[in-house]
């Protein structure tokens, strides 16, 4: 009981400070549609989230962070520029055998402001730093916004770019999809069978010929991605040339002046990442203007992610240095996409993060 009072009186400290910084407190409800979870991020949640049934509202889970309802409400009743910050528990899911919690308290600061961006980034990693510098954490930067960028500019199918666009937050995914792409592995031996046959017999002949239909896909579905199949095997693969920047994007892990001049130079071959290497260069204006020393900020292209799948743009973190059994003390970053898809027509640029209470005392109780 004591260290639940301890832990809890670290949060109120940490929401204080979020409120002397002009945040708006703010709650949640504890369950939580499944429904809208499950548009976002499919079914994948349910392996991260603890789900349930209610007789009039249907299938719940309860809350797994606040961010998604604090965007529903901003979107419904907020003003511009908003600030909010909250305190609360969160359930998720762990894999057997971890250790990590599967509850715990979480206190964020969110900042909707479409007039300065790069600004409000600067902002909410300047207060987050600023209440974990007792710590002596370690940061992290990223920005997803460069990755998808170099998604988007390469001279392929949009079916291709939307297929390794939804998994760049799964690295494995996405990486066995741009290798199958590039043709740096050879095709899957069960697929090229079938578009033989197809195209020997017809894909209705061979759905004929598979035995009864089984599960919940459609023969029209069934049918519609045999075709896309076909397309997908005639397209050329995406050049050497485009997989190699793909790549050293992805390997960029230094200090955020050396990434940006790293990835400056990339421009010339891609130069779809002008806009995002652009905003980069002013995120780091203001960091500097937010008293924080640009040139030491590590910069790691592929931060983020396995852990932040709303985030599209700049993704921070602050680690505990020796400390690799813990999580990230805190986390946060931009989501303008899900502004997007929550607000019903309506979008507004909105940056923010997360800190662990919890995991700050244990640290503070370290140093002691």
């Amino acid at each position: 009981m004591s260290d639940k009072v301890t832990v809890r009186a670290e949060a109120e400290r940490l929401f204080a400070f979020f409120k002397a910084a002009g945040a708006l407190p703010v709650d949640a409800d504890l369950l939580q549609p499944a429904e809208t979870l499950l548009d976002l991020y499919g079914e994948d949640i349910r392996a991260r989230a603890y789900v349930t049934q209610d007789p009039d509202r249907g299938e719940m889970m309860l809350r797994p962070d606040f961010t998604v309802p604090v965007v529903q409400m901003h979107m419904e009743h907020g003003g511009e520029p908003a600030r909010y910050t909250y305190l609360g528990e969160v359930f998720r899911k762990q894999q057997a055998g971890s250790g990590r919690a599967t509850e715990y308290l979480q206190v964020g600061y969110e900042l909707f402001d479409r007039e300065d961006p790069e600004r409000a980034d600067a902002e909410v990693f300047a207060l987050f730093a600023e209440v974990l510098s007792p710590l002596g954490l370690r940061p992290a930067t990223g920005d997803i916004g460069i990755l998808t960028a170099a998604v988007q500019t390469l001279r392929t199918t949009e079916r291709r770019k939307g297929a390794l666009m939804r998994h760049i937050w799964r690295p494995r995914r996405f990486r066995a999809l741009l290798d199958r792409f590039t043709g740096r592995v050879a095709p899957d031996p069960a697929r090229i069978a079938l578009l033989a046959k197809v195209a020997a017999n017809g894909a209705d002949a061979v759905l004929d010929g598979a035995g009864p239909e089984i599960g919940l896909r459609s023969r029209a579905d069934i049918l519609a991605r045999i075709i896309h199949l076909q397309q997908d095997a005639a397209e050329p693969p995406i050049s050497k040339g485009e997989a190699e920047l793909l790549d050293a994007i992805l390997s960029i892990r230094e200090t955020l002046a050396n990434a940006h001049q790293h990835l400056h130079d990339i421009t010339v071959d891609l130069p779809g990442l002008a806009p995002s290497i652009e905003r980069m260069a002013r995120r780091m204006d203001a960091l500097e203007r937010a008293g924080i020393l640009v040139d030491d900020l590590p910069f790691e292209a592929s931060y983020g992610r396995t852990t932040m799948e709303y985030y599209d743009g700049f993704v921070f973190g602050f680690m505990a240095e020796g400390r690799p059994d813990l999580p990230p003390v805190a986390s946060g970053g931009r989501y303008d996409a899900l502004t997007r898809v929550l607000g019903r027509g309506q979008e507004i640029p909105a940056v923010g993060g997360v800190v662990r209470p919890e995991l700050v005392q244990q640290l503070r109780e370290g140093l002691a």
